[in-house]
């Protein structure tokens, strides 16, 4: 692995090539699965390129693996709320825990439950104008819930488009195309609810 200036960028990296390995796929047979290019699954394994969201959404489906179980596991150890030493629950701090930002659209997201929690919980920020897809088989492996917290979340869930604003949840059904837009001029923040289940 390269030098790399953002650390999670390089845990990023080595999650996606542990994933890799775990299956024993080579580069070739990842490209395959996923639609994403050897030659960016290679740039991305050795902390050359950040991947965007929709990329992570082509290799996290292709390892049968929701993203933000993706990237929790490659934040696993950045700040996440978890239990103390003698079993107690830790505190999460606001400017203690990884942020993760996508190149493409400015992204956010914040891993808030730590990796022992039965359900995962993450915080989004989409900025205005932005708009991320995702293919069906990113969400063919979990049980989810978007619920907005601040702004209006434009929501495409297959053929389906939902209006969401401040308060408003939506549970995901069966797997579809879905794609998160922002289509106001303000920023809008949800967050992402999923149930754990057994990694393949």
């Amino acid at each position: 692995m390269s030098n790399i200036v953002d650390p999670l960028v390089g845990r990023i990296a080595n999650r996606v090539h542990a994933e890799r390995e775990r299956r024993g796929w080579t580069l070739a047979q990842l490209a395959e699965a996923s639609g994403v290019s050897r030659a960016m699954i290679n740039r991305i394994e050795r902390g050359e390129s950040s991947p965007t969201a929709v990329v992570l959404g082509k290799l996290s489906a292709a390892f049968q693996l929701s993203i933000a179980s993706l990237l929790a596991l490659a934040e696993d150890g950045d700040g996440a709320a978890g239990p103390e030493p003698d079993g107690t629950a830790g505190a999460s701090r606001r400017t203690g825990t990884a942020e993760w930002q996508d190149p493409a659209t400015g992204y956010r997201r914040r891993q808030i439950t730590g990796p022992d929690f039965p359900a995962e919980v993450a915080e989004i920020r989409l900025p205005a104008g932005a708009r991320v897809p995702y293919p069906a088989a990113a969400f063919a492996f979990v049980r989810q819930v978007v619920w907005v917290l601040d702004g209006r979340l434009t929501f495409h869930d297959g053929e389906r488009c939902h209006d969401l604003g401040p308060g408003d949840s939506i549970e995901l059904g069966e797997p579809a195309e879905r794609v998160f837009a922002n289509t106001t001029g303000a920023e809008c923040r949800y967050a992402v609810i999923l149930a754990r289940g057994a990694r393949p």
